[in-house]
Parts: C-alpha cells; structure tokens; sequence
C-alpha cells in the first residue's frame, strides 16, 4: 500500500434507496483520489446507480481483496455478485436487499478486523431491509460492534458543518429517559465525543452538556447527576460546559459557535435542533469502533430513489470524515 494514502472500504447501500447513485457521483469526486477505494458490492447494482447518476468512473474490478494491486490504480470495485444478477426493485424494503447489504457489510467488517482496510463509509442502509434480511439487531450500529468484538462503550454520533453531537439515551420510551440519567453513564458519550473529534483533527474540542429540564432547573437531575458529570470531565481536561437549557443550546452551542460539540441526554432533544440546522448536510459517525465507519445522516429516500435528486453533499463530507479520522489514526 502506498504510504500516504489509506484504505476506505465504500458500501452501495440499500440497493432499493439512493445509495447506489449517490456513491456512483462519489466515486468521480476528486476528493476520492485521496485514498485507496474499494468498492464492495454486486456489479449490477453498481450499474444501476451509473445509470441514474449518469456517471461511469473508471474502476478496476476483483473477484478477491487479494487481488488488489495497488500500483494499477486507487479505485477497486471488489465484486460479491457470484454469478448472480438479481434485479432489486426501487423504492421497497426486501430480504435480498436486507441480505445484499449485509453481505457487503459483513465482508468490510471482516477486512478491518484483518487490517486491510483502515475506514468504512457506506450508503444508507434501510433498517427493515436488513431485518429481513437477517440483521438479528436492531440497527447496523450494534451489528458492527458485535462483528467488531468491541466491548468498551459505542454509540451514534450526527454531525453538521463538523459540529457533533453525541446522546445519553437514544431509541427508548420517553418516560424512561430519566432512568438513565446517571453521572456514569452521561461521562461516557462526553469522553468518546472529545476523543473521536481530536481524532478528527479538533485539538481541544469545547463539549457542550444540554440539561434533561426545561431551563435546567425544573427537576433534580441537573444537580445530582449531569453537574457531577461535567466536572468529573474537567478534571479528565476535557472542556466541558453546561448544562445547557435545551431550548437555546443549538443556538449558544451551534448558531453562536461557542463549542464544537453537544452531549444531549436523549433523541429529540439532539435530533430536532441538529435537523433543523442542517437535515441536508448531515453525517452519521459510528463512535467507540476500532476504525472509523461514516455514512449520510439521511436514510435511503425512496421517495427520490432512481431520480437523480438525491443531494451528494451528506455522502460526500462522510467520506471526509472517514478519510481524515483514517489518516489521524494511523498517524497516532
């Protein structure tokens, strides 16, 4: 491998969504030319995304990773089609489509625990496809973990314009949110945050801290659990602050650029303002794994799949993402 580049495995996504069209505009980026990209995938839905996008780059083909030479080139498209030639149906959830993704995902997994490749970053994934398809999990997130054997604390981490955010609590009911609302546990998304942003080359990222309260004063948590959190940070040298009144925290943190990143301690309360900023422009960052994994914030759109509308923007900053952070890792 050259030294100076790395290696990025690059998903097609749920062959049903926007994936493939969206990585077929990628891949023509020059920004692509940065590091060794292999493509993982079945041809055909490859040419289906060609067809849409309406761009054809020039890649060279493998049935094997071993068969990668890196002086021929830096894009690869590593086939797993085995002879078939499925036609996958636009804008509909399936098993083969579930099952596509996951044979390309499982194969990228295997590759980083080999050391193959340094980054993932893939296309959106459609969730109930891969339930179908046989993902026993209930997102993708926790199926590279398990496949990753990472046992330390994971999570999601969303991104617009490089701001991150990161949360205590993500898909569970409301009412139980305060629950989990423990010093141990809001520490624990505050210094993944701070580490994965200096690996993206933020050398002292300013770690926001929202309230779970309106205002911050209209419960016991803020007092008992998240101050406690935020100091325990300040003595790590973590540059925390808060907590911050949910309300206004994008507005202070984000709008006003007061810090780089907010630890929220449940969905909506990070989702909503982070959306409304920048719902087109979002990333989505797999926290706490041994390499980094990007993907587009978005979903798989089938309400435009097939179009060509599908904005190149999110995919593109992922693979940045990925391709920095790589870089960053391999340098430590």
């Amino acid at each position: 491998m050259p030294l100076n580049k790395i290696n990025i495995a690059v998903l097609l996504g749920d062959p049903s969504g926007i994936g493939p069209e969206l990585v077929s505009k990628l891949l023509s980026d020059k920004v692509t030319n940065q590091a060794n990209v292999i493509v993982i995938g079945e041809k055909n839905i490859l040419d289906q995304g060609n067809k849409i996008s309406k761009n054809s780059e020039n890649l060279i083909f493998v049935e094997s990773f071993d068969q990668i030479n890196y002086q021929d080139g830096n894009k690869f498209f590593l086939d797993i089609s085995k002879g078939k030639n499925h036609k996958y149906k636009t804008a509909e959830c399936s098993k083969e489509s579930g099952q596509s993704v996951l044979e390309a995902l499982n194969l990228a997994l295997d590759l980083a625990k080999e050391k193959k490749i340094h980054a993932i970053n893939f296309g959106p994934f459609n969730k109930t496809s891969m339930i179908m398809g046989g993902n026993k999990h209930s997102d993708e997130l926790h199926l590279m973990a398990e496949r990753l054997d990472v046992n330390d604390y994971f999570c999601e981490f969303n991104v617009v314009d490089n701001f991150w955010t990161a949360r205590v609590t993500s898909h569970i009911p409301l009412s139980e949110v305060p629950l989990h609302i423990k010093k141990e546990k809001i520490i624990k998304p505050i210094k993944l945050i701070y580490e994965a942003m200096k690996l993206n080359g933020v050398k002292s990222p300013r770690v926001a801290v929202q309230a779970l309260n309106p205002h911050a004063e209209f419960g016991t948590e803020e007092k008992d659990e998240i101050i406690p959190a935020i100091n325990e940070a300040k003595k790590m040298g973590i540059d925390a602050d808060g907590p911050l009144p949910c309300d206004t925290s994008f507005i202070t943190a984000f709008k006003n650029k007061n810090h780089d990143c907010i630890v929220g301690m449940y969905h909506d309360a990070l989702q909503s303002g982070l959306k409304a900023f920048g719902f087109d422009r979002g990333v989505t960052v797999q926290g706490g794994l041994p390499i980094p994994i990007t993907t587009p914030a978005h979903g798989t759109a089938f309400d435009i799949a097939g179009k060509n509308k599908a904005n190149l923007e999110p995919t593109l900053n992922s693979f940045k993402i990925a391709l920095t952070m790589a870089e960053n890792k391999l340098n430590e």
